[in-house]
């Protein structure tokens, strides 16, 4: 079983929205990520860390959530800062096509891989309402960590999927990836990040631990193989 990641799709299958304008690496990114999960197969996992549409209401998001059920392999999604159609996790659970499954403070098995989420806050918004908005984050992550640990057996892996970075802008820890260490975490997968000008590492490891970033355009619009 192998594990795929790919975020920030922005998907507007019923709306097109040309998501060129935003940079060239756009054009085409959608036939670019196709291509890229070829190799995936019925067993293999792909994770979509955040911002899968731009639908602001669940029924306008029912084409897009098609559209990535058409993909390969077994899809594990969390909502995103621009995911305004994600509405109660009980809804967008009975939208999802066969072979996709949402994750909301909780956790998933798929074979010997638990797969946890949420959508996290960023660590460098020091202000007053940044700053709840990130203890918010905080509880939730640890919901999920917590269901995780329930369901966890030897031998299994944990990946964690986040769609805010979970450390600074300059990579520093924070409380986020001091609870992935706690826990166990073999990896994060995380979004959010765009554009030329943003300070951004595709992978590093911290405390043994790989994090992998897979905003479509920070990764050449390729699903991103990861490793535990």
């Amino acid at each position: 079983m192998n594990v795929y990641a790919i975020s920030d799709l922005h998907l507007s299958i019923n709306n097109p929205k040309p998501m060129n304008i935003f940079g060239e690496v756009w054009d085409n990114y959608l036939g670019d990520i196709e291509d890229s999960l070829a190799a995936v197969g019925d067993d293999d996992i792909v994770l979509l860390a955040g911002d899968l549409s731009w639908a602001m209401t669940l029924n306008e998001a029912v084409p897009d959530l098609e559209y990535i059920g058409k993909y390969p392999g077994k899809k594990v999604i969390i909502r995103g800062n621009h995911d305004y159609w994600w509405n109660g996790i009980s809804a967008v659970r009975a939208a999802l096509p066969s072979g996709v499954y949402a994750i909301q403070n909780d956790c998933v098995r798929i074979g010997d891989i638990l797969i946890c989420g949420s959508r996290g806050w960023s660590a460098d918004d020091k202000t007053e309402d940044g700053k709840r908005l990130f203890a918010r984050e905080l509880i939730r992550i640890q919901l999920s960590l917590d269901s995780m640990q329930k369901m966890r057996k030897e031998g299994d892996k944990v990946i964690f999927m986040i769609h805010y970075p979970p450390f600074t802008a300059q990579f520093e820890d924070s409380a986020v990836t001091e609870l992935f260490e706690k826990y166990g975490v073999n990896a994060v997968v995380y979004g959010h990040l765009h554009g030329k000008a943003c300070r951004a590492k595709t992978y590093i490891e911290k405390h043994g631990i790989g994090y992998y970033l897979t905003s479509c355009d920070k990764v050449s619009n390729r699903a991103v193989k990861i490793d535990i």
